[in-house]
Order: structure tokens, then sequence, then C-alpha cells
């Protein structure tokens, strides 16, 4: 992010910037540009608006309805954003020191709930796509793109979804007139795309597509910055016969507090991407990876919202079906029980009861906990956040996200875990233990 700052200002003072033009990079970087841009090429993106003035900002925020996403003008890395469900939470968001320039201007959008989230990765020359490869991310909007699951070549977007996405970035990546390396972000959602933002530099998922696809994405990017690289050449990116998976790495067992749920604040400290013959096999690869324990018995419930108990019901159904033993919290333990599924009762800390969940934790009567919790501030301390944490600290396998939860279920149904293929880069060679 640094370079893409620093350029408008070195052109100013006469250094030549190669590859993409200065004015380019502030074309894309400016929100103000960047949106008329869009508005330009017709391209649809997430409303948003830029204020200093707190009535004017809620009054926004009622206008697009709630959720919404605020962030200072500024910001790196998902740092001091949030999803603001109410006007209160928006008045103690901006009463917060979390700023980076106080009197910098907050930015609102609206925050699109059950959208998929797509990147693209791309390298242009003379604003001609020449390279890309797109990725999924498994969890929904919401969950920094550095926090992820993320599948290349993506297996749930259709075709009409991918073309729409490649003539998206063709238009952008012509209308900026790219030389390098560019990442754009979309939203998708009921086969409509918003594009939230395009950087003109190599993205954070470049050695992954690289390492997926088998182009090295980086050298002709150096390529296209020198305005040498090879416009005739033609790249396979899509139809694979392989599947890689990044899982992030994170390291709340060392943090002691923190709150263990994803947002759109990057909590990361690394990443692990592996292949598989389909994306159930890569992606229980990487989880092992990354060191999560897989569930051998016993699996911890507990949904806050009825939306996401009714859209978890059949990876429930499946756990049973598969001989897993299920605990749940009161509510989770009455909605399955609704609907014939056997669980066993546990009490929040709070109620201070057995058979309590705190125990069940502190002994590790549990293999895995799947909490998938309500929004909240980030200051609340509820029974949610004392579970997350409680599975955090006793080195418990922890899952807080729906589309997450079910992809796991889906890949353990599937697969057997002891037969998994160890697919090796490079010429992705089956080694099957």
């Amino acid at each position: 992010q640094i370079p893409n700052s620093l350029a408008p200002k070195l052109a100013r003072h006469g250094v030549h910037i190669i590859g993409t033009t200065s004015e380019n990079i502030d074309r894309a970087e400016d929100r103000h540009k960047f949106s008329e841009l869009l508005d330009t090429l017709s391209i649809d993106q997430p409303e948003w608006r830029e204020f200093s003035d707190l009535q004017k900002a809620t009054a926004f925020a009622e206008q697009v309805s709630y959720p919404v996403i605020v962030r200072p003008s500024y910001v790196l890395s998902g740092a001091a954003m949030a999803v603001v469900h109410s006007s209160e939470d928006l008045e103690a968001y901006v009463g917060q020191s979390a700023f980076i320039h106080k009197e910098a201007p907050i930015v609102i959008s609206k925050f699109e709930q059950g959208a998929k989230e797509i990147e693209f990765d791309g390298v242009a020359q003379d604003g001609m796509l020449l390279l890309y490869a797109i990725s999924e991310h498994v969890e929904n909007a919401g969950v920094h793109s550095g926090d992820a699951t993320m599948i290349l070549p993506p297996q749930r977007v259709n075709l009409e979804t991918l073309r729409r996405l490649k003539i998206i970035a063709r238009s952008i990546a012509h209308a900026l007139d790219i030389s390098g390396p560019f990442n754009i972000q979309f939203l998708a959602k009921n086969n409509r795309l918003k594009v939230i933002e395009c950087n003109l530099r190599a993205s954070r998922s470049f050695p992954f597509a690289s390492k997926v696809t088998g182009h090295n994405f980086i050298t002709l990017a150096t390529q296209a910055l020198l305005h040498t690289a090879d416009t005739n050449a033609r790249y396979q990116t899509v139809d694979l016969d392989h599947v890689g998976v990044k899982a992030a790495q994170f390291s709340f067992s060392r943090l002691k507090g923190a709150d263990p749920r994803l947002g759109v604040e990057m909590a990361s400290t690394g990443e692990v991407a592996c292949f598989g013959q389909n994306a159930e096999q890569a992606l229980l690869t990487a989880l092992l990876a990354v060191g999560f324990r897989m569930p051998k018995k016993n699996i911890l419930l507990t949904i806050g919202s009825l939306e996401d108990k009714v859209d978890m019901l059949p990876a429930m159904q499946e756990l049973i079906r598969m001989g897993y033993s299920l605990s749940a919290t009161k509510h989770t333990h009455e909605f399955l029980q609704g609907r014939g599924l056997s669980s066993a009762l546990l009490y929040k800390l709070s109620e201070n009861r057995s058979p309590n969940i705190q125990e069940y934790l502190e002994k590790r009567r549990v293999d895995i906990v799947i909490n998938i919790p309500t929004h909240s501030t980030p200051r609340e301390r509820t029974d949610g956040y004392y579970i997350r944490r409680l599975a955090t600290d006793h080195g418990i396998p922890l899952i807080t996200n729906v589309q997450l939860a079910k992809r796991l279920i889906e890949a353990l149904a599937q697969e057997d875990l002891d037969t998994l293929p160890l697919l090796s880069w490079p010429g992705i060679v089956d080694r099957t233990v």
C-alpha cells in the first residue's frame, strides 16, 4: 500500500513511475475518483458516502438500512473498520478513539449480508488483460480477505458470473490503462456483481494464484511493468485438474483476552495453501496444515440466530448421521429437539448450573466448538465470548463462521481423513497415503 500512496507524490517531483501511471494509480486509490469511474463504466458498487457529521451519517445509514460498514477514510488491513447494526452502535463507534486521523471523515458503506466475496488477481499491459485467476471465499462478505478461506479455481460460482467477472475486470484494466499487477474484490449475490475496490499492486493472493495455476503471476507482472510481456500467450487458470485451498493461521492463544472470531479487521498471522483432487480434500488438508484437529466424537454447538440455526440444520443432521455426539446450549438444544435431533444440554457459564460448558471445555470433553455468534460490539463480554476464549485457551478447535462450518462438515462426510492424497507442487504429483 505504501508505494501506491507514494507514487503520485514522487511523480509530482519528476520521478518516473514504471508501469501504470501515477494518475491512474490515484484514480484507483481515491475513493471518489474510483467510484466515478465505476459509474462511468456502468459497474455496480455498494452504496457509500463520506461524513464528518454524525447526524448526517446516521441518516444515511438508516436510509440504506443497517448493517453498514464504517471505517476511517484511510485504513490498512481493515484497521479500525467495523460492521455496525444500529444508530447506537454507530454513535459508539464514532465516540471511540479508534480513528487514525481524528480530523478525517468516516466512510459508511452498505453491508451486503449473505453476499459471496470473490477475488480477481490479474496482470495487464497497456490496459490489455494478459493473465488472471479467480478465487472464491468460503466465508461470506464481512471476513477480511487475509483471514478468509479461499478456493481456486472457484467451485460454486456459475459460468455466467465468471464471464461477467472477466468482462468487468477487462473494462477496469482498460479504463485505468494498467501495466502490471492488480487485484479486484467483488461481491456476488443473486447473480449480481458489485465491485468493492481495485488495488493496482500485487495482492497477498498472488503467490497462491501462481502456485495453483502453475503460471508465475509476478514474473509476467514485472514484464508488463517494463512493457515486454508477450501479448499473444494464452493461459489456462479455470479448467484445472486440481483445486487449491488457502487457510489462515491464527495466534489467538497467544493474545490474552482477544476475541477469537473473524471480522472485517485482519487477525491472521500466517496462511497455508494445499492441493486436492477436489475442494473437500484441499480444504481438509489445508486445515490440518494450520494445526486444526479434526473431531473424533464430541462436538459442541452454540448458534446464535434462528436464521443461522436453520442454515446449519442439514449440516447438523449430517453430523448425527456420521455418528458424532452433539452438545448444545439451551436454544440450540431446543431447536435440535424440535426437529427430532438428539443433543446433550450444556448450560452457559453465566447460568452457573451443571453440566456446564466451562467444565466440559476445561476437561477437554469436547473435540471441537462450533460457535456462531450474533452481532455484538467488540467490547461486549458475552457468554459466547467466554466460550470462544475457553476453547482457544484449552487448545480446542473453534469455528465461528457458518459457511466454513458447513463446508468442513460436507468435507468430513465425503472424504476419508486417513486416505487424503498428498498432491505436491510442481506438477501436482499424487502421493496417496
